[in-house]
Protein backbone atom coordinates (compact mmCIF):
# COMPACT_ATOMS: atom_id res chain seq x y z
CA UNK A 1 0.00 0.00 0.00
CA UNK A 2 2.96 2.24 -0.56
CA UNK A 3 3.87 4.59 2.21
CA UNK A 4 0.53 4.61 3.95
CA UNK A 5 -1.53 6.59 6.17
CA UNK A 6 0.41 9.38 7.83
CA UNK A 7 0.06 9.63 11.67
CA UNK A 8 -3.38 7.88 11.76
CA UNK A 9 -5.82 9.68 9.56
CA UNK A 10 -9.04 10.11 10.80
CA UNK A 11 -11.83 8.42 8.90
CA UNK A 12 -15.86 9.26 9.31
CA UNK A 13 -17.67 5.91 7.90
CA UNK A 14 -21.19 6.81 6.47
CA UNK A 15 -22.78 3.38 6.17
CA UNK A 16 -25.87 1.37 7.21
CA UNK A 17 -25.31 -1.99 6.09
CA UNK A 18 -24.13 -3.59 9.32
CA UNK A 19 -21.86 -6.35 7.68
CA UNK A 20 -20.08 -3.59 5.39
CA UNK A 21 -19.34 -1.85 8.29
CA UNK A 22 -18.00 -4.35 10.32
CA UNK A 23 -15.84 -5.22 6.92
CA UNK A 24 -14.39 -1.61 5.99
CA UNK A 25 -13.88 -0.73 9.79
CA UNK A 26 -11.72 -3.14 10.37
CA UNK A 27 -9.91 -3.36 7.04
CA UNK A 28 -8.73 0.61 7.34
CA UNK A 29 -8.11 0.02 11.15
CA UNK A 30 -5.54 -2.73 9.89
CA UNK A 31 -4.30 -0.09 7.73
CA UNK A 32 -3.56 2.34 10.51
CA UNK A 33 -6.91 4.75 9.76
CA UNK A 34 -8.70 5.58 13.11
CA UNK A 35 -12.05 5.69 11.96
CA UNK A 36 -15.69 6.49 13.46
CA UNK A 37 -19.38 4.94 11.61
CA UNK A 38 -22.46 6.60 11.37
CA UNK A 39 -25.39 4.67 10.26
CA UNK A 40 -28.01 7.68 9.20
CA UNK A 41 -27.78 10.68 7.69
CA UNK A 42 -28.67 13.42 10.46
CA UNK A 43 -25.99 11.98 12.63
CA UNK A 44 -23.34 11.61 9.30
CA UNK A 45 -24.16 15.67 8.61
CA UNK A 46 -23.80 16.52 12.53
CA UNK A 47 -20.20 14.53 13.06
CA UNK A 48 -19.08 15.67 9.41
CA UNK A 49 -19.50 19.38 10.30
CA UNK A 50 -18.53 18.97 14.32
CA UNK A 51 -15.46 16.28 13.99
CA UNK A 52 -11.91 16.87 12.77
CA UNK A 53 -11.90 14.06 9.75
CA UNK A 54 -9.43 13.53 6.87
CA UNK A 55 -11.70 12.12 4.62
CA UNK A 56 -15.67 11.06 4.16
CA UNK A 57 -16.92 7.81 3.03
CA UNK A 58 -20.72 8.51 2.07
CA UNK A 59 -22.91 5.68 1.52
CA UNK A 60 -25.87 7.28 -0.89
CA UNK A 61 -28.76 5.07 0.35
CA UNK A 62 -28.95 5.85 4.01
CA UNK A 63 -32.21 5.99 6.27
CA UNK A 64 -33.38 9.82 7.56
CA UNK A 65 -31.46 11.58 4.80
CA UNK A 66 -29.83 10.49 1.85
CA UNK A 67 -26.18 10.50 0.94
CA UNK A 68 -26.78 13.72 -1.58
CA UNK A 69 -28.60 15.76 1.13
CA UNK A 70 -24.91 14.74 3.39
CA UNK A 71 -22.56 15.75 0.67
CA UNK A 72 -24.58 18.89 -0.54
CA UNK A 73 -25.14 20.74 3.17
CA UNK A 74 -21.82 19.81 4.32
CA UNK A 75 -20.38 21.18 1.57
CA UNK A 76 -22.91 24.52 2.20
CA UNK A 77 -21.33 24.52 5.73
CA UNK A 78 -18.37 25.00 4.37
CA UNK A 79 -16.74 21.74 5.65
CA UNK A 80 -14.36 20.70 2.62
CA UNK A 81 -12.87 17.77 3.77
CA UNK A 82 -12.41 14.51 0.65
CA UNK A 83 -15.94 13.02 0.54
CA UNK A 84 -15.76 9.57 -1.56
CA UNK A 85 -19.40 8.13 -1.90
CA UNK A 86 -20.61 4.63 -2.53
CA UNK A 87 -23.48 4.34 -5.16
CA UNK A 88 -25.80 1.72 -6.46
CA UNK A 89 -24.67 -0.68 -9.49
CA UNK A 90 -25.07 1.15 -12.84
CA UNK A 91 -26.23 4.24 -12.14
CA UNK A 92 -24.84 6.44 -13.50
CA UNK A 93 -26.87 9.55 -13.03
CA UNK A 94 -26.36 8.78 -9.13
CA UNK A 95 -22.52 9.44 -9.64
CA UNK A 96 -22.71 12.47 -11.89
CA UNK A 97 -24.93 14.29 -9.05
CA UNK A 98 -23.03 13.03 -6.42
CA UNK A 99 -19.89 14.76 -8.05
CA UNK A 100 -22.16 18.19 -8.99
CA UNK A 101 -22.70 18.08 -5.46
CA UNK A 102 -19.56 18.21 -3.62
CA UNK A 103 -18.34 14.69 -3.62
CA UNK A 104 -14.24 14.42 -4.80
CA UNK A 105 -14.69 10.65 -5.96
CA UNK A 106 -17.26 8.07 -5.83
CA UNK A 107 -17.15 3.80 -5.85
CA UNK A 108 -20.09 1.78 -7.37
CA UNK A 109 -20.86 -1.55 -5.31
CA UNK A 110 -19.81 -3.87 -4.92
CA UNK A 111 -15.84 -2.82 -4.95
CA UNK A 112 -12.32 -4.46 -4.09
CA UNK A 113 -11.46 -3.11 -0.61
CA UNK A 114 -7.88 -2.77 -2.45
CA UNK A 115 -9.84 -0.21 -4.82
CA UNK A 116 -11.19 1.80 -2.00
CA UNK A 117 -7.68 2.10 -0.16
CA UNK A 118 -6.06 3.20 -3.49
CA UNK A 119 -8.90 6.10 -4.06
CA UNK A 120 -8.81 7.00 -0.07
CA UNK A 121 -4.63 7.48 -0.33
CA UNK A 122 -5.12 9.44 -3.48
CA UNK A 123 -7.53 11.55 -1.84
CA UNK A 124 -5.46 12.16 1.11
CA UNK A 125 -2.23 12.85 -1.46
CA UNK A 126 -3.82 15.35 -3.00
CA UNK A 127 -5.34 16.99 0.33
CA UNK A 128 -1.92 17.50 1.45
CA UNK A 129 -1.19 18.53 -1.50
CA UNK A 130 -3.43 21.54 -1.59
CA UNK A 131 -2.83 22.54 1.56
CA UNK A 132 1.00 22.24 1.54
CA UNK A 133 1.33 24.69 -1.73
CA UNK A 134 -0.26 28.16 -0.84
CA UNK A 135 0.42 30.55 -3.25
CA UNK A 136 -0.62 34.23 -4.47
CA UNK A 137 -3.66 35.45 -6.41
CA UNK A 138 -4.93 35.22 -9.72
CA UNK A 139 -7.68 36.72 -11.89
CA UNK A 140 -9.47 36.63 -14.84
CA UNK A 141 -12.42 37.60 -16.66
CA UNK A 142 -14.40 38.50 -13.44
CA UNK A 143 -13.14 36.22 -11.05
CA UNK A 144 -10.47 36.43 -8.27
CA UNK A 145 -8.70 33.59 -6.60
CA UNK A 146 -6.97 33.75 -3.48
CA UNK A 147 -4.98 30.69 -3.67
CA UNK A 148 -3.27 31.25 0.06
CA UNK A 149 -6.94 31.29 1.61
CA UNK A 150 -8.49 28.77 -1.14
CA UNK A 151 -11.63 31.79 -1.59
CA UNK A 152 -12.84 31.94 -5.27
CA UNK A 153 -15.03 35.28 -6.02
CA UNK A 154 -17.06 36.25 -8.57
CA UNK A 155 -17.77 39.87 -8.99
CA UNK A 156 -16.45 40.31 -5.54
CA UNK A 157 -19.37 37.17 -4.39
CA UNK A 158 -17.75 34.17 -2.43
CA UNK A 159 -18.33 31.35 -5.24
CA UNK A 160 -18.62 27.68 -3.12
CA UNK A 161 -16.62 25.49 -4.86
CA UNK A 162 -15.01 21.77 -3.56
CA UNK A 163 -11.92 21.11 -2.65
CA UNK A 164 -11.31 19.19 -5.95
CA UNK A 165 -12.70 22.19 -7.70
CA UNK A 166 -10.18 24.43 -6.30
CA UNK A 167 -7.30 21.83 -7.13
CA UNK A 168 -8.55 21.52 -10.67
CA UNK A 169 -8.72 25.25 -10.95
CA UNK A 170 -5.87 25.81 -9.92
CA UNK A 171 -3.80 23.32 -11.78
CA UNK A 172 -5.51 25.41 -15.22
CA UNK A 173 -4.15 28.36 -13.83
CA UNK A 174 -0.64 27.35 -13.34
CA UNK A 175 -0.62 25.51 -16.69
CA UNK A 176 -2.70 28.49 -18.59
CA UNK A 177 -2.56 28.32 -22.42
CA UNK A 178 -1.48 24.13 -22.43
CA UNK A 179 -3.46 21.63 -23.96
CA UNK A 180 -4.48 19.11 -20.75
CA UNK A 181 -5.28 15.53 -21.48
CA UNK A 182 -8.08 14.03 -19.37
CA UNK A 183 -5.63 11.44 -17.98
CA UNK A 184 -3.24 13.96 -17.21
CA UNK A 185 -5.69 15.70 -14.70
CA UNK A 186 -6.74 12.33 -13.41
CA UNK A 187 -3.19 11.84 -12.32
CA UNK A 188 -2.21 15.43 -11.30
CA UNK A 189 -5.54 16.30 -9.41
CA UNK A 190 -7.10 13.09 -8.68
CA UNK A 191 -4.06 11.47 -8.27
CA UNK A 192 -4.53 8.29 -9.99
CA UNK A 193 -2.04 6.36 -11.85
CA UNK A 194 -4.54 5.33 -14.31
CA UNK A 195 -8.11 5.48 -14.18
CA UNK A 196 -9.75 4.55 -17.62
CA UNK A 197 -13.35 6.25 -16.58
CA UNK A 198 -12.92 10.09 -17.65
CA UNK A 199 -16.49 11.55 -16.93
CA UNK A 200 -15.51 12.48 -14.09
CA UNK A 201 -12.84 15.15 -15.25
CA UNK A 202 -15.33 16.40 -17.48
CA UNK A 203 -18.41 17.25 -14.87
CA UNK A 204 -15.81 18.90 -12.52
CA UNK A 205 -15.16 21.00 -15.81
CA UNK A 206 -18.85 21.71 -16.54
CA UNK A 207 -19.12 22.43 -12.38
CA UNK A 208 -16.05 24.87 -13.08
CA UNK A 209 -17.96 26.54 -15.97
CA UNK A 210 -21.43 26.56 -14.31
CA UNK A 211 -20.21 28.05 -11.67
CA UNK A 212 -17.62 30.75 -13.20
CA UNK A 213 -17.75 31.58 -17.09
CA UNK A 214 -20.32 34.70 -18.17
CA UNK A 215 -22.07 32.07 -19.98
CA UNK A 216 -21.39 28.28 -19.09
CA UNK A 217 -22.81 27.18 -22.85
CA UNK A 218 -20.47 29.29 -24.72
CA UNK A 219 -16.77 29.21 -22.66
CA UNK A 220 -14.17 31.82 -22.73
CA UNK A 221 -11.92 30.24 -20.09
CA UNK A 222 -12.30 26.33 -19.82
CA UNK A 223 -12.25 25.34 -24.05
CA UNK A 224 -12.80 21.96 -24.68
CA UNK A 225 -10.19 20.86 -27.32
CA UNK A 226 -12.01 17.94 -28.97
CA UNK A 227 -10.60 14.94 -28.98
CA UNK A 228 -7.37 15.74 -27.17
CA UNK A 229 -8.70 17.63 -23.70
CA UNK A 230 -9.10 20.76 -22.04
CA UNK A 231 -7.06 24.25 -22.40
CA UNK A 232 -7.11 27.06 -19.61
CA UNK A 233 -7.68 31.00 -21.06
CA UNK A 234 -7.58 33.36 -18.62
Amino acid sequence: MGDGPILARRVLLVEDEESLVITLRDRLLSEGYEVEAVGDGDTATERGTRGQFDLVILDVALPRKSGFDVCRDLRQRGVQTPIIMLTARGQVIDRILGLKLGADDYLTKPFEMAELLARIEALLRRARTLSASASDAYAFGAVQVDFRSAVVRRDGQPVDVSGLEFKLLRYFVERRGALLSRDELLEKVWGYDAMPVTRTVDVHVASLRQKLERNPSKPEFFITVHGLGYKFIG
